[in-house]
């Protein structure tokens, strides 16, 4: 029985090479099509850096494909399959084929100084705006209305997925993905009599935006998820909750809390 067109995303250990391959052979099998290019369902294999990888190919695809991944190692925030339940993955795959989950996304655009076209781009995790070797100065807007002057070493805005990653490194809540929102976290801000910030992470909802205006310099760095992108002249990147969703294959979606807690707390028996 035909059951999906798929395409497989792994990273280049020998461990999810060796997966991959028999992934592969399980899903053309049971009469699945492998497919790259227009995938119904897009399944990673590694960990949730490969899932990111996978998201950002895919990126462009989103109205079309689901996601599913596959750990090698231990249990992702993303990953929901081990390498040893493939049988079991291809089956449920093939009788369980409408069950998602959305989470929602970053939308980030950076903007110049010299009149180059803004550049666009989705995060599933996380961006940030920090310089090289020197302080950073910015001015955040909330809705076109100055909310404070920052000094420090950065600024990073996730999304609810992405609160459990870099941003929970750096003081910042964690946020279920049910909520459509986006956190702005300062990194090591400097405060004192003369800089003030607000100075702990702050939940924006999904109908306003943040924009941060940044002086003229050369080495402004900005990161898209696991993407660095060096700028030169950027005037302002400029955030919202994007209109897209990216959507997982649910068959066994583990409860955010749940996962949570594995990761950060352990066995409580």
């Amino acid at each position: 029985m035909g059951c999906l067109r798929v395409a497989l995303v792994h990273n280049q250990s020998a461990k999810s090479i060796a997966v991959a391959s028999q992934l592969t052979k399980l899903l053309s099998t049971s009469g699945n099509i492998i497919d790259q290019e227009n995938p119904g369902i897009v399944i990673s294999i590694g960990g949730d850096g490969t899932l990111l990888s996978a998201f950002h190919l895919y990126s462009h695809k989103l109205e079309q494909v689901r996601f599913l991944g596959v750990h090698t190692g231990h249990l992702g925030f993303y990953t929901d399959w081990r390498d040893y339940e493939l049988e079991e993955l291809v089956e449920t795959l093939c009788h369980n084929q409408e069950e998602n989950v959305s989470y929602p996304l970053l939308d980030v655009v950076i903007r110049y100084r010299d009149g180059r076209t803004d550049k666009h781009f989705l995060a599933l995790n996380e961006s940030t705006i920090k310089r090289e070797h020197r302080t950073m100065v910015a001015d955040v807007y909330l809705k076109d209305e100055l909310f404070e002057h920052f000094r420090g070493d950065g600024l990073s805005v996730s999304t609810p997925t992405g609160s459990t990653a870099y941003n929970k490194s750096i003081g910042g809540a964690v946020l279920h993905p049910s909520i459509e929102a986006m956190q702005l976290t300062e990194i090591a801000s400097l405060n004192n009599r003369v800089f003030r910030t607000v100075g702990s992470s702050i939940v924006v909802p999904k109908d306003d935006w943040i924009e941060i205006r940044l002086p003229e310099s050369m080495d402004h760095l900005v990161t898209v998820d696991q993407f660095s992108i060096q700028q030169a002249d950027v005037a302002s990147v400029y955030y919202r909750v994007a209109p897209e969703k990216i959507r997982f294959a649910s068959y066994r979606h583990m409860d955010f809390w749940r996962r949570v807690r594995e990761a950060f707390i352990g066995d409580l028996s």
